[in-house]
């Protein structure tokens, strides 16, 4: 089992300017590489993109590319080859994407060509997957980097690693701060015992961050709102600096700190909030919400990305196989809303802004969310069930089938996708 522990350094200045020479190493490596690729297509050859096949050019033109134009200095051997290494597999990986897309042989949106990373804009890293890096005996607070020494760590790396075995430790700035992440593998343990907790259906939304079938809430924090009006601030401020100028540099990192701060804060409630429920259930049901679509909603785009449902269910998917609760992902077609947990009864129409689930058949009154939680906790409790991308279902309290959709090729026998009550960590 791979996993990745992420720590921040504590580097000294002296370590500070030897760090940002490695990821200036790597970003001129990614550039030269990416230059000679662009060379050989204007001249219509076929270039060679791969890893290996990058390594073997650099090796051969790094003692030319890489030498100081004042003094003549050749300047490579300052910095660990593995700096050189890690900016020519990002281009490897960035030209194969591209590749790949262009082929349609890549899911997601279209990858463009890769473009040269600039000094200002690009986020500096590098990466070790050889030689003596990583954890230092008898000193659980430090990490060891070749060609930069032992760096001090703000937390006890050696317990967070425990004892695994490290393949690769990438180091990186964000906001002022370096971070170290490190790709550990662990052996397989023993399959978790289920929990003795009962089923819960959870319903993500913007009002509150998510609403239980328990009656439970956990309210939405808002984090990018809360700050917006400093952030505003801050970048209006970076924009009157002159471009290149020493105040334009301390503005700017102003305003990378600000983000930082927004993506802690949201970070810390998703953790705390996953954390509770995959120890807490033994069974947990969740939508599968169509995230890039609800965006299209210029009115709720802010608020739905500002409530990261979709880092809500990554946590929840990989935590829940670690306790042995079970995930169950309901079909995102299933009105969970528009249904009376009570009767059955489907509406046809339900308005955003009715916050209270009046039911015409059985006259219930309950919060439109609590109504939502309920549905979802029962569905996932239902026997599996086929959803749009694997075949017909039918609607709740009636006998007409739904009819096949049209968005994506329904698919027969074995090979179908089953989302209505599934297990959504089965694969873990």
């Amino acid at each position: 089992m791979l996993e990745a522990v992420r720590v921040a350094l504590d580097p000294t200045p002296r370590q500070e300017r030897l760090l940002e020479s490695h990821a200036g190493a790597a970003r001129f490596a990614y550039n030269a590489g990416l230059a000679h690729v662009k060379d050989m297509l204007e001249r219509q050859e076929k270039p060679e993109w791969s890893y290996y096949a990058l390594r073997r050019w650099w090796n051969q033109a790094k003692g030319t590319l890489a030498v100081n134009a004042v003094t003549g200095e050749t300047w490579w051997r300052k910095n660990s080859k593995e700096a050189y290494n890690a900016g020519l597999k990002s281009l490897a990986d960035a030209l194969s994407n591209w590749s790949k897309s262009r082929k349609g042989l890549r899911k997601g949106r279209r990858v463009g060509f890769p473009r040269f990373k600039s000094k200002d804009r690009a986020t500096s890293r590098f990466a070790y997957t050889t030689g003596s890096f990583g954890l230092i005996d008898g000193d659980p607070h430090a990490l060891r980097l070749p060609r930069i020494g032992r760096v001090h760590c703000m937390e006890n790396v050696s317990k967070r690693v425990d004892g695994a075995k490290i393949l690769r430790m990438s180091v990186s700035r964000h906001a002022g701060r370096w971070m170290a992440s490190l790709t550990v593998e662990r052996k397989d343990g023993p399959m978790p015992t289920p929990l003795k907790g009962g089923n819960v259906g959870i319903d993500l939304g913007v009002k509150q961050l998510a609403t239980l079938s328990d009656g439970t809430i956990i309210r939405n924090p808002r984090t990018l709102d809360s700050n917006l009006r400093r952030l505003r601030r801050e970048q209006k401020n970076l924009s009157r600096k002159r471009k290149g100028s020493n105040r334009r540099r301390k503005a700017r990192t102003r305003v990378a700190r600000l983000h930082a701060r927004v993506a802690d804060l949201r970070r810390d409630l998703l953790d705390k909030t996953t954390t509770m429920h995959a120890r807490t259930y033994a069974d947990i049901s969740i939508e599968d919400l169509n995230v890039a679509g609800m965006v299209r909603n210029h009115r709720l785009a802010r608020s739905v990305e500002d409530a990261a449902f979709a880092e809500f269910r990554r946590l929840l998917t990989y935590k829940t196989a670690r306790t042995g609760a079970r995930l169950h992902v309901i079909d995102r077609w299933y009105p969970s809303s528009k249904t009376c947990s009570n009767c059955g009864t489907v509406k046809a129409k339900l308005p955003l802004s009715e916050r209270v689930y009046h039911c015409d058949g059985c006259g219930l009154a309950i919060d439109r969310d609590l109504n939502a939680a309920i549905n979802i906790q029962v569905a996932g409790s239902a026997p599996e069930t086929l959803n749009a991308r694997g075949g017909d279902v039918r609607q709740t309290g009636s006998s007409r089938t739904m009819p096949t959709p049209v968005k994506r090729e329904p698919s027969g026998g074995e090979s179908r996708v089953r989302l209505g009550a599934g297990l959504g960590n089965e694969a873990m």
